[in-house]
C-alpha cells in the first residue's frame, strides 16, 4: 500500500501517542489514535489503562463533530467487540469518519481482521501497514502473549568490568550508580512482572517495584522456589503488592493469611517454559527477570531470553567474584546463528547500558 508523508508524519505522532501508556495499559495493547481533518489534527489521544476507553474513544471525544469526513490514524485495528468497553470500529462508523488508517492488525482472535472488515464494511477507506515493525515492537509483549502464548522475555543483569555481579562471599552491593538503578525502575514499571529466584530473596530481601516515581500498576513479583523457603518476614509478602510463587512443594500454612501471595503448584520438573505459558495465561506480556546466575543463566540456557539488558560499571571484583552467568562448556546457544545482536549502547552516569536482542 502506497501512504503519503503526511500519513507517515500522523502515526509517528500516534506512535509516539500509544508510547505514553506504557507503563498503565497491560494487559491491554498500548494504542494511540490521532483524527486529522485536511492537515489538522483535531483529536487525539491514547489508552491509559485496561477497563477505561481505548484511544479512538478519546480523540473522537476530542473531536467532535470535526470527526466526520475526517482521517483516523490508529497504532493497531480498532476493535469490534465488546468487552469492558464497547467496539472502537462502531465508534468510528457512528462519527463518520472517511478513512481509518492501522499500522497493523490485531492478532487477537477476538479482532483479527474483523474490525477492519466492519470498517471497510460501513463505506470507510482502509489501510494497514504503516510503520508495522515500530507497532510490533510497541506491543512486543501483548503480541508474544498472544502469538507464541509466552511472555516477552528480558533479562536484566548489572556487572562489574570484569563481568562480576558480586563478591566470592555472595555479598551484593549497588555495583551500578543512580541513573542506572533509576533506570531499572523504568523497566519495572514498563514490565507487567518482575520475576526473581528464591536465592536472591533470602540474600537480598529486595521488593522488586516501583519507587522512584508515581506509578498506576506495580508489577507482579514472581518467586521460582523449588522447596517453599520463602519467609513471611519478606519484603515481597508484608509489602502488599501481588506476589506469585512458583514450587515444587506445598505451601506453608501461613500463605493463607496474605491475600496478595498466589502460589503454583508444579509438577517435578525445572523446566521455565511451563512458568512462561502460565503467566502469558494470566496476561502476562513483559516479564524482566531480576535473578542472581542460577535464574538468569537457565533463561539463556533454556533459550528463553528474548532480550538482555546489561549495566556494566567502572569497578573491578576480582576473579573470585560471582559470574554474571553460568553456562555449562557445551553450551552453544552463544554460537549458532542465532547470535545476539545490539540493539543500543548508552552511557548513564559513570556506567554503559547494553541492550542486546537475539536475532
Amino acid at each position: 500500500m502506497t501512504f503519503s508523508q503526511q500519513d507517515e508524519q500522523f502515526m509517528r505522532h500516534a506512535l509516539e501517542l500509544a508510547w505514553q501508556g506504557r507503563f498503565s495499559t497491560s494487559p491491554n495493547p498500548r494504542v494511540g489514535c490521532v483524527i486529522v481533518r485536511g492537515e489538522q489534527i483535531v483529536g487525539q489521544g491514547f489508552h491509559v489503562c485496561a477497563g477505561e476507553p481505548h484511544a479512538e474513544v478519546h480523540a473522537l471525544r476530542q473531536a467532535g463533530e470535526l470527526a466526520r469526513g475526517a482521517t483516523a490514524y490508529v497504532t493497531l485495528e480498532p476493535c469490534s467487540h465488546y468487552g469492558r468497553t464497547p467496539p472502537c470500529a462502531k465508534g468510528l462508523i457512528e462519527a463518520g469518519v472517511a478513512r481509518v488508517v492501522a499500522a497493523m492488525q490485531d492478532p487477537n482472535p477476538l479482532v483479527s481482521g474483523k474490525g477492519l472488515a466492519m470498517l471497510t464494511e460501513a463505506g470507510i477507506a482502509v489501510q494497514h501497514g504503516l510503520y508495522e515493525a515500530e507497532a510490533r515492537e510497541l506491543n512486543r509483549g501483548f503480541l508474544s502473549r498472544i502469538e507464541r502464548e509466552r511472555p516477552f522475555v528480558r533479562v536484566k543483569v548489572a556487572i562489574s568490568l570484569d563481568g562480576k555481579t558480586a563478591l566470592a562471599d555472595g555479598r551484593s552491593f549497588w555495583i551500578t550508580g543512580a541513573a542506572a538503578r533509576h533506570d531499572v525502575q523504568v523497566l519495572r514499571a514498563e514490565s507487567c512482572a518482575v520475576l526473581t529466584g528464591i536465592g536472591t530473596i533470602l540474600a537480598d530481601n529486595p521488593r522488586l517495584n516501583v519507587r522512584d516515581f508515581e506509578t498506576i500498576r506495580q508489577p507482579i513479583r514472581v518467586v521460582l522456589d523449588s522447596i517453599f523457603r520463602l519467609p513471611e518476614s519478606a519484603n515481597v509478602v508484608q509489602d502488599g503488592g501481588q506476589t506469585w510463587v512458583f514450587s515444587l512443594a506445598d505451601a506453608p500454612d501461613w500463605v493463607a493469611k496474605y491475600a496478595n501471595v498466589r502460589v503454583f503448584r508444579l509438577p517435578e520438573n525445572r523446566d521455565l517454559t511451563q512458568v512462561l505459558q502460565i503467566l502469558a495465561r494470566k496476561n502476562v506480556g513483559e516479564l524482566l527477570v531480576e535473578a542472581g546466575s542460577t535464574v538468569a543463566s537457565e533463561f539463556v540456557k533454556q533459550d528463553l531470553t528474548d532480550e538482555l539488558v546489561i549495566y556494566q560499571a567502572p569497578k573491578l571484583l576480582g576473579e573470585t567474584g560471582k559470574q554474571a552467568f553460568r553456562l555449562p562448556e557445551n553450551v552453544q546457544v552463544l554460537a549458532q546463528d542465532g547470535d545476539w545482536r545490539t540493539v543500543s549502547l548508552e552511557t548513564m552516569g559513570d556506567d554503559v547500558k547494553w541492550v542486546l536482542r537475539r536475532r
